[in-house]
């Protein structure tokens, strides 16, 4: 394997525009079973399948629980940020599933891994990450979640005493302690980390550590979910305001049906910021983005650069392989970008990492690595630092404050640096933050956000054009509702090739899949 980059693997499956609108007749199949899927279940209707099934609008996650014990098959975890459990079913009871009136979409219960894992200290004066601590002196920076291969508490120097809460999720390894893998340490340590030689972005922040990852890495879609249950029933006592997901899928999805996406965004609009990798599958001009969670519109997702070894952001430049383009739903990915190569961060001595590449250890404890899975910690810190001084700020907010305030990138000719480059201290010193989801956020009600509507409404509409989402037209009002165009996710975007068998065989969600992956 090589450990260039480490990319994360969260496979969900895509889903057209068409089938989000699907109607609710009892005998109608799951809007959110693909062709693929239904083909692998009917070709083995006696295997076991391990999948994530979602409920329609308007019933609950018991409702669904019901319908799979009906079915004959075996509810594992009920969930609570979205309608939906996690379930092992046969394919023929997955077929019958599928008719449910009270099914809304099945998908493969398939891999979670870092997102990836170059640069040294540039990156804290590139991104003024440096000015923070004194920006910051007599407030109290709210706590930061990092969902992860969990945090080494044993690294006083850089954490103290601050990890508030730490559990392991994993479902495969439920009594692991630590961090065996160690991307969560270096994570964590980037955003928040109190060394002399390589500090954070916030030093004095409390940390959440949640473990869905093993020492290859490797979790479960339901793991990551379950992640989000937990945030979302402890956020106030430990006052967690900023979660962290250095991870992406390699798999086609819309945000539209993507369980993992409508987790994130139930996070979102409970006042919590999600701050996502884009992921390091990027080609020169672009790509389509299709990876949960960076794909979806509502939170900040996060691509990597180099900084040209200056501390002026003028001359820093896309890494090749961080992601950006369009989703499958016409959004700009990434909004934001951040220094994401030679990277040094905390990494403890035993771990997988530091163990499989002991030629970037730079001093006991500390390695370096590369990837958009160590920019997004320091947009999570940059947040964490706009709440410290804005701690009434909704996440809306606190993302149109960042966008804002970021630097231009003049060595970047078209969107692979999202508007900018995140700049902490003049995130801080934003007094009047746009809305960059206000045209998404009059679809969200209490069951969530509308996604039926927001496609009627998208479809009755012709004034957007891909334009207005660059870095040299970004002003709040490039975000109304009257900006966007049909045009932009039609039937052109969501061809049937797209979403193919080919794209989904059997051997996406086997076992040789759930591990991480080698990188650029």
């Amino acid at each position: 394997m090589s450990w260039r980059v480490l990319t994360a693997v969260v496979a969900s499956l895509a889903l057209s525009a068409a089938a989000a609108t699907a109607g609710t007749r009892s005998h109608a199949p799951a809007p959110g079973l693909s062709a693929s899927l239904s083909a692998a279940a009917q070709a083995n209707p006696d295997a076991s399948f391990q999948v994530i099934v979602s409920g329609r609008p308007g019933d609950r996650s018991a409702s669904v629980a019901a319908a799979i014990r009906d079915g004959h098959g075996n509810p594992k975890r009920q969930f609570t940020s979205i309608n939906g459990v996690s379930a092992t079913l046969s394919g023929k009871d997955l077929l019958k599933l599928a008719r449910s009136p009270h099914v809304g979409s099945i998908v493969p219960d398939v891999a979670v891994s870092s997102a990836g894992i170059e640069e040294s200290g540039l990156w804290r004066a590139a991104t003024e990450s440096d000015q923070v601590p004194t920006l910051l002196a007599g407030t109290t920076p709210p706590a930061m979640a990092f969902v992860d291969s969990g945090i080494d508490t044993t690294k006083t120097d850089d954490f103290g005493t601050r990890i508030v809460a730490s559990v392991n999720l994993n479902s495969d390894s439920p009594g692991a302690t630590g961090d065996d893998q160690g991307h969560g340490t270096m994570i964590a340590g980037i955003a928040a980390g109190a060394s002399q030689s390589h500090p954070g972005v916030v030093p004095t922040a409390p940390i959440v550590s949640i473990r869905t990852a093993n020492a290859n890495g490797a979790s479960h879609m339901s793991d990551v979910i379950a992640a989000v249950d937990w945030i979302l029933q402890n956020k106030a006592t430990y006052n967690i305001r900023v979660a962290n997901f250095s991870m992406v899928s390699d798999a086609k999805s819309s945000f539209l049906n993507d369980p993992l996406d409508a987790a994130v965004e139930r996070l979102w609009f409970s006042g919590v910021v999600v701050v996502a990798a884009v992921g390091n599958y990027g080609q020169p001009g672009g790509v389509r983005v299709l990876s949960s969670p960076g794909n979806d519109p509502f939170v900040i997702s996060v691509g990597a650069l180099d900084t040209n070894g200056t501390a002026a952001p003028a001359d820093d430049f896309a890494a090749p392989w961080s992601t950006y383009g369009h989703t499958g739903d016409g959004f700009a990915k990434p909004e934001l970008s951040a220094p994401g190569r030679w990277i040094v961060a905390p990494v403890p001595a035993g771990s997988t990492l530091a163990t499989g590449a002991p030629d970037r250890v730079v001093e006991p404890g500390y390695m370096w690595m590369s990837g958009t899975s160590l920019a997004a910690p320091v947009v999570s810190g940059a947040a964490a630092a706009v709440l410290a001084a804005h701690p009434d700020w909704t996440p809306d907010q606190v993302k149109g404050a960042l966008m804002q305030s970021a630097s231009a990138l003049p060595a970047i000719s078209d969107w692979a640096g999202g508007v900018g480059e995140v700049d902490a201290a003049r995130g801080i010193a934003v007094t009047n933050a746009p809305n960059p989801n206000a045209a998404l956020d009059r679809f969200v009600g209490q069951s969530g956000f509308d996604g039926t509507a927001w496609t009627q409404a998208v479809q009755s509409s012709t004034g957007w054009s891909a334009t207005d989402w660059s870095a040299t037209d970004w002003s709040a009002t490039d975000w109304s509702a009257t900006d966007w165009s049909a045009t932009d996710w039609s039937a052109t975007d969501w061809s049937a090739t797209d979403w193919s068998a080919t794209d989904w065989s059997a051997t996406d969600w086997s076992a040789t899949d759930w591990s991480a992956t080698g990188g650029p």
